[in-house]
């Protein structure tokens, strides 16, 4: 890993050895940070572009800021890692996202410097608002601090927070870490608004003279600044031109350059010296120091492995995502209905391509996803055929507008699940594990899990040309899996073997694990036949009746146990009075922590070992 040493880093071990460097110390501070990160995220993988764009930022933070006394809270948390150097974890750092490791995101139980778990975006502001009230009640001082990006303020959530907070948040102050990217280009009249406030220079500028000649003037001048401060007037519009935030209650400053070290500092403590909700906006470079990263910021916003001196990823493999992305294109090209939808993921759903050939049905709505299902269930009234491609993680966000506007209307929408199952490093916020128990008691829906890219086309034909409703076409990360021989896919179900010893039932990505499995207790005089379930809702009632005529079968699921398809599998078995014995192995009531993913399937049993063990144990 990387041993290099540093003048400066070597002796931060807290924020209070920030305190004690000068800002030219702090400024080489930052280059120290920024070549540490850049060496330790190129070994272990990790979010690159967002940390380098906010070095500065962070060590400006815990230099002004009494922390933890100070609370600070990270929305989506993947560019606190200076946050986290600067907070003594700095040896830990080649470990973040490794089995037993430090986390990819801010975590409660590894700091008392992280005050709030995250991984999702949009949640800071109402979370640090909280956070406040309560100190508040409790008569505790400090201050309260949300960092949000312009990327997460494209989400509901961030101004409901807002809303919430302007007039009564005391203590309380928003950063806005402004690089006017999320992980895809930001998109809509917000992003709009931004570039406008960017390109007003003179806006804090004006403001300050006005009220500087006001307050001049004697005896009505100031009675005149505060009037004007606290009116909705048209004569405080023209002469204030106020942003959007303080129409909100919020003391506006900015843009500030956020990779000036004194600038910064000199905002934070004029923040403090308010005693009212302060938005701070601050303009950075995703990617910041790094030429690879920020000639493209949006390829370097997580990346695995890779080459320091030429930026090329050590594993080039092509994933499900990029083939989504093909049969998309290829689909699009034959049918003028279909349309895609994203949610700021266009890169990271494959999408990039669909985007440019067929602009005027790509759809990017921002970190939005209940907004886009309802969107898609909107263009589906009009008789065109949306696809919504969105990781399992997020699509969690969308359940009552899958429900109540989808679902009742019984509206053919299509939904793409990106990263579906066990997702690894990144941990328990990211885990695709909870879509099929979540949409599982859903009527109207069907759900497919395929293994192999012909099954992902498969899928997807039947999503969009034969079932009707909300269909789901989930699939892993990565690219496809070990595939034996002789076997063919099915858009419903396969049986692999002709075993009479067990029935081993599973589908996705377990079963190339199965297979493997299949082999090795064939040498060990085990011989089980496979049936590999590619819709998984409805349950086709033809393998429900095939697994019935085994003494034994082994129900492997990469998903939740309560709710999941091996619990609805067997109540169809008990149905038909099955009298033999049934296992199911999945997920149990926790959360899967971060891993490799093949040590959490190892750790699950699903892995190949895991199958053959359960087998041989009984």
């Amino acid at each position: 890993m990387n041993n290099t040493s540093y003048e400066y880093l070597d002796k931060i071990n807290s924020p209070a050895d920030l305190k004690k460097l000068s800002i030219d110390e702090l400024e080489i501070l930052c280059s120290e940070i920024r070549d540490k990160l850049i060496k330790t995220v190129s070994q272990t993988g990790g979010h690159l572009s967002p940390n380098l764009g906010t070095v500065e930022l962070t060590v400006a933070m815990h230099y002004v800021y009494d922390t933890p006394n100070d609370k600070i809270v990270w929305d989506v948390g993947h560019q606190a890692y200076t946050h986290k150097i600067l907070t003594g974890r700095r040896d830990k750092l080649d470990t973040i996202r490794c089995k037993d490791g430090i986390s990819g995101f801010p975590k409660r139980s590894e700091s008392p410097y992280d005050a709030f778990n995250v991984g999702h975006s949009s949640t800071s502001i109402s979370a640090a608002y909280g956070i406040a009230r309560a100190r508040a009640i409790k008569g505790e001082k400090g201050r309260t601090i949300a960092v949000i990006g312009d990327g997460a303020l494209t989400g509901g959530l961030a101004y409901e927070g807002l809303n919430n907070a302007g007039r009564s948040g005391k203590n309380f102050t928003v950063i806005l870490n402004d690089n006017e990217m999320s992980i895809s280009h930001n998109v809509g009249s917000i992003a709009k608004y931004l570039t406008h406030i960017r390109i007003r220079p003179g806006y804090i500028r004006t403001k300050k003279f006005v009220e500087k000649i006001l307050l001049h003037i004697p005896v009505i001048g100031n009675p005149i600044r505060i009037l004007m401060l606290n009116s909705k007037s048209k004569l405080r519009v023209s002469v204030y031109r106020n942003t959007i935030f303080e129409d909100l209650g919020f003391v506006y400053y900015g843009p500030v350059d956020g990779h000036d070290l004194r600038k910064l500092i000199h905002a934070l403590n004029a923040a403090k010296s308010v005693n009212r909700g302060v938005f701070i906006h601050v303009l950075t470079t995703k990617g910041k120091g790094y030429q690879f990263a920020e000639e493209d910021p949006r390829g370097y916003h997580g990346v695995g492995k890779f080459e320091i001196d030429t930026g090329e990823p050590l594993n080039n493999k092509k994933g499900f995502s990029a083939r989504f992305g093909e049969i998309m294109c290829r689909m699009a090209s034959k049918d003028k209905r279909i349309c895609a939808i994203t949610a700021a993921m266009k890169l990271g759903t494959g999408l990039s391509k669909f985007s440019h050939n067929y602009k005027e049905r790509f759809f990017d709505v921002g970190i939005a996803e209940e907004h886009a299902v309802t969107f898609a269930a909107g263009l589906a009234t009009e008789d065109m055929i949306p696809v919504f491609a969105v990781y399992s993680t997020f699509l969690q966000r969308a359940y009552d507008q899958i429900v109540h506007d989808a679902a009742t209307q019984k509206l053919h929408i299509v939904l793409a699940v990106d990263r579906a199952g066990i997702v690894g490093d990144d941990g328990e916020t990211h885990q695709g594990v909870f879509d099929v128990a979540m949409m599982n008691n859903i009527p109207n829906t069907t759900i497919y899990s395929p293994c192999y890219f012909d099954e992902l086309s498969m899928s997807l034909n039947n999503a969009i040309y034969k079932d009707k409703n909300i269909v789901a076409v989930r699939y892993p990360r990565g690219s496809q899996p070990y595939r034996p021989k002789g076997y063919q896919g099915s858009d419903v179900y396969s049986v692999f073997g002709e075993g009479k010893d067990a029935a081993v039932v599973t589908y996705g990505r377990i079963f190339a694990n199965a297979a493997q499995a299949k082999e090795i207790l064939k040498e060990k005089g085990f011989n089980i036949t496979i049936i590999k379930l590619n819709r998984i809702r409805p349950l086709p009632e033809a393998a429900v009746e095939l697994a019935a005529e085994f003494d034994k079968i082994y129900f492997f699921e990469e998903g939740m146990e309560i709710g999941g398809v091996g619990e609805l599998f067997y109540y169809m078995l008990k149905n038909q009075e099955y009298k033999g014995n049934f296992e199911l192995t999945a997920i149990k009531d926790k959360f899967v922590p971060q891993s490799t993913v093949d040590e959490a399937l190892a750790e699950l049993n699903l892995d190949c070992m895991g199958i053959v063990n359960k087998i041989t144990w009984n």
